[in-house]
């Protein structure tokens, strides 16, 4: 693939099903990569480098930000999560496009950072379901399902910042629209103009 790849944001409430759709689309979808952030924060147990997180010391993140290696970044509970370039850039040389998953800061940031990224925001089918997923999850407290709430109203009311949105209420349904965002960003004008222009210069030629 010589053209650039595309980038594509998807951003969703807690318990909205994001994790589940990512996989589905990440699985069933060529020339896909996942984005992995890097971050300051220790691994868990279970976690790999490079699989969940690019584990590195702050000094060394703090020196990818002095020399602007960051798509985005930011300090969440006193630990750094960034997307680097070089996520990007690795998807490109490999000819894929490239998936990342982040909040609506981070996507605000990616946004701004490159103009023709593509940004999807999940939404779930109502606050009642929101609900039901989290509690249906037994993972939490009261109080973080009660925090997780108000920010997940915080976070919908800027679903108009993004360029997609797909509502979650069936599964199947909203990896299948999310595949077709996918496919619609590899069709846009700035991805195939490269194409296009050698197909252009074969009517020329005559």
């Amino acid at each position: 693939m010589s053209e650039a790849a595309s980038l594509i944001v998807i951003s969703a409430p807690s318990g909205a099903g994001k994790s589940t759709v990512v996989r589905r689309v990440l699985a069933e979808v060529d020339r896909l990569r996942f984005s992995v952030s890097h971050t300051t924060r220790p691994p868990r147990s279970g976690e790999q480098d490079g699989r969940e997180y690019h584990f590195v010391e702050r000094k060394a993140f703090e020196a990818l930000v002095a020399e602007d290696r960051f798509l985005e970044w930011a300090e969440v509970h006193g630990n750094l999560y960034g997307t680097s370039l070089a996520e990007l850039e690795q998807a490109r040389a490999l000819g894929c496009d490239l998936l990342c998953d982040l909040d609506v800061q981070g996507a605000a940031q990616v946004r701004t950072r490159l103009s023709d990224a593509v940004s999807l925001f999940l939404l779930p089918p109502s606050s009642d379901a929101l609900e039901r997923r989290l509690r249906g999850r037994g993972q939490d407290d009261e109080a973080v399902i009660e925090r997780r709430l108000r920010n997940a109203r915080n976070e919908m009311e800027r679903f108009a910042e993004f360029d997609y949105a797909v509502v979650n209420d069936d599964v199947e349904a909203a990896v299948a629209a999310v595949k077709a965002v996918v496919a619609a960003a590899r069709c846009r004008t700035s991805r195939r103009r490269e194409t296009a222009q050698a197909i252009l210069r074969t009517f020329r030629a005559g």
